[in-house]
């Protein structure tokens, strides 16, 4: 096992953003939790959702089982991903527990079934990001999404909808199909959102250019939009009438936000018409020039 996994990083721990983010997003799940979704018997995915089955239908405290349900994941956290990880998530968790316990009882925000899935769905997707960002979960099963993923053929995104499956038929089972279908409801608006939060209304996304125009695209990405640009070498051409016809050319890549991509396609489209280009979202960049350092384009 790696020396990070092995040591905690008090410094990100103590690190005052991050704190800021776990308490913030702390708190939405918890006005989420505590007057939108338990009082309408709704369920979030992941061990919360579990945990609310067994509350409802066994009458069990909800904060004993968030935390003991949690414990294992936890463990597991702290042994396969690492510690720094798992400190700031056990002391999530238990911040959730005792916002819950001191946030004062009254009735739901609504009864309106719509509404509590889209809204409950909305706080409790920014509570989990905000979380996310600062460093921790408040939700084992993405620990084990991780851990399975590793030692399996599937996804994270076909485990987690996995898991989530089961959660929610067990829902159907015990209140009723109309309830679990409001929690899938519930349980998709949380995750956009917690995808918003996370990756931002700035998600990064790569645009890649074949023009015959090519030295004024480069010049027009990297002077006007202050981007950074990839050049590879390839050929252009090959069309079913014209197979025959081959050009080489500079196939330009650029990493843009997607707030920013509908402007660039605009202004390339401008300079050449018949501009090839497409779009791929992407999860993570590092390195290199990513953020506008010139002027704005109008």
């Amino acid at each position: 096992m790696s020396s990070f996994k092995q040591k905690i990083d008090w410094r990100a721990v103590v690190d005052p953003i991050s704190i800021f983010y776990l308490v913030a997003g702390v708190f939405c799940a918890a006005l989420s939790l505590k007057y939108f979704l338990l009082p309408n018997a709704f369920l979030d995915g992941g061990v919360t959702g579990i945990a609310i089955i067994v509350n409802l239908h066994f009458g069990i405290n909800l904060n004993l089982l968030l935390v003991v349900i949690n414990m294992p994941f936890l463990i597991l956290g702290w042994q396969k991903i690492g510690k720094t990880f798992a400190v700031q998530s056990t002391f999530s968790i238990f911040l959730l527990v005792v916002v819950l316990e001191l946030l004062p009882l009254r009735d739901a925000v609504t009864k309106d079934l719509v509404l509590t899935a889209v809204f409950g769905g909305i706080l409790m997707g920014v509570g989990i990001g905000l979380i996310i960002r600062g460093g921790g979960l408040i939700d084992g099963f993405e620990v084990i999404t991780e851990f399975v993923q590793k030692n399996s053929p599937l996804s994270a995104g076909e485990i987690t909808v996995f898991l989530n499956s089961l959660i929610f038929l067990f829902a159907a089972v015990f209140f009723g199909i109309e309830p679990a279908m409001y929690s899938i409801l519930t349980y998709y608006t949380a995750i956009k959102m917690t995808d918003y939060v996370v990756e931002g209304f700035e998600e990064y996304t790569a645009l890649t250019v074949i023009s015959r125009e090519e030295e004024k695209v480069k010049e027009l990405i990297v002077k006007e939009f202050g981007k950074a640009i990839s050049v590879y070498k390839g050929e252009r051409g090959y069309l079913p009438d014209t197979f025959h016809i081959k050009h080489p050319c500079d196939i330009i890549m650029t990493v843009v936000t997607r707030l920013e991509v509908h402007r660039m396609k605009e202004a390339i489209q401008h300079i050449d018409p018949k501009a090839f280009f497409y779009v791929q979202t992407i999860k993570e960049v590092k390195g290199g020039v990513i953020k506008r350092v010139g002027k704005k384009h109008s």
